[in-house]
């Protein structure tokens, strides 16, 4: 017994010494603060990265030429004959002249706007649509492709003036032929017929006259239509086939495939499509046709300048306003 008892004596002891023992906190671990970069900085820093050329070409080219253009606008330049140019400041009397005094520069930036906003739609739709064409499988795929794409290569200037000089030398041959037959044509159809047949479908007016010059402009939208097929074109193919087969296995039908998987899935190239057709219909435009003229045949390089910031302003507010409207109904597949 009396064993017993300085055993459970001795263990109480080493009990209590235990628990009066100071315990040691284990130090937390220091987390490695390394210069390892997150995901989303490393997509920046890769965004960064690729428009790095173009970035270091606008500085160093086209910065400068706009810092002159906004101070061309501000003032009266004068060539020497000598050489060089003497600039006198006028403050806003160029941009005063253009829309109080100038007689077609607020009609042309009124029409040239208006056939922007026109064109635009109906140029992302046909791209579209001929790109859910031209990415079906077919013989003869990569010659209509080709073909499609021709008018971007054909639409330089140095082509165009081969073109026009290959049709005065051919005038009173093939060309006379040809436009003989063409008008031969043309004469046995009637566009009024068509208009009559639309407004007798009580469609509104607003509607029948945007149809009509989008008939009328038929050409010009398939022109400038290549670049946007090649992107669209390139997104199709980026979509992964795991979602087409998922729509069918739940049998969706190809509307519903279209507009729950196809649709989505090329929003973001939408926007790089409007974007590219708004700065492309600004260059082909009537307004930068006017400020060629009023600089290099009147001499007038101030009211040029004015002409070209007022233009260029409009267009990035039609383009911050589209692509804010896009950008909250875009679908971003990471």
């Amino acid at each position: 017994m009396d064993n017993e008892k300085m055993i459970t004596e001795t263990v109480s002891e080493q009990e209590s010494a235990v628990k009066t023992a100071p315990q040691k906190k284990e130090k937390p671990k220091k987390e490695k603060t390394g210069s390892r970069m997150s995901l989303n900085q490393r997509r920046m820093m890769h965004g960064y990265l690729f428009i790095l050329p173009w970035l270091v070409g606008f500085i160093w080219f086209y910065l400068r030429s706009i810092l002159l253009t906004l101070q061309f606008s501000f003032s009266k330049l004068t060539v020497g004959a000598v050489g060089g140019y003497q600039l006198e400041n006028v403050g806003l009397q160029n941009y005063n002249y253009a829309f109080r005094v100038h007689a077609q520069f607020k009609q042309i930036l009124t029409t040239s706007v208006g056939n922007m906003l026109i064109d635009v739609p109906l140029i992302i739709f046909f791209s579209l649509f001929m790109a859910l064409l031209l990415n079906k499988k077919f013989p003869g795929r990569t010659l209509v492709r080709a073909i499609f794409f021709l008018p971007v290569i054909l639409n330089g200037d140095a082509i165009n003036a081969a073109m026009d000089l290959a049709r005065t030398m051919m005038s009173g041959g093939v060309s006379s032929s040809s436009s003989e037959i063409a008008s031969s044509i043309s004469s046995g159809v009637s566009i009024d017929y068509y208009i009559q047949l639309l407004e007798s479908l009580a469609l509104p007016g607003v509607v029948l006259e945007y149809i009509v010059g989008a008939v009328n402009r038929i050409s010009e939208i398939i022109t400038a239509s290549g670049v946007q097929i090649i992107i669209f074109i390139a997104a199709l193919q980026s979509i992964p086939g795991s979602m087409y087969e998922v729509a069918q296995i739940e049998g969706a039908t190809a509307y519903e495939t279209f507009w729950k998987v196809t649709f989505p899935m090329v929003m973001p190239h939408i926007v790089t499509c409007v974007v590219y057709t708004v700065v492309d219909s600004f260059i082909d435009s009537d307004v930068v046709d006017l400020a060629y003229a009023t600089a290099f045949e009147q001499g007038n390089y101030g009211l040029s300048s004015a002409f070209s910031l007022i233009s260029t302003v409009v267009t990035c507010l039609i383009l911050v306003l589209v692509v804010r409207f896009i950008q909250k109904r875009t679908f971003y597949y990471n």
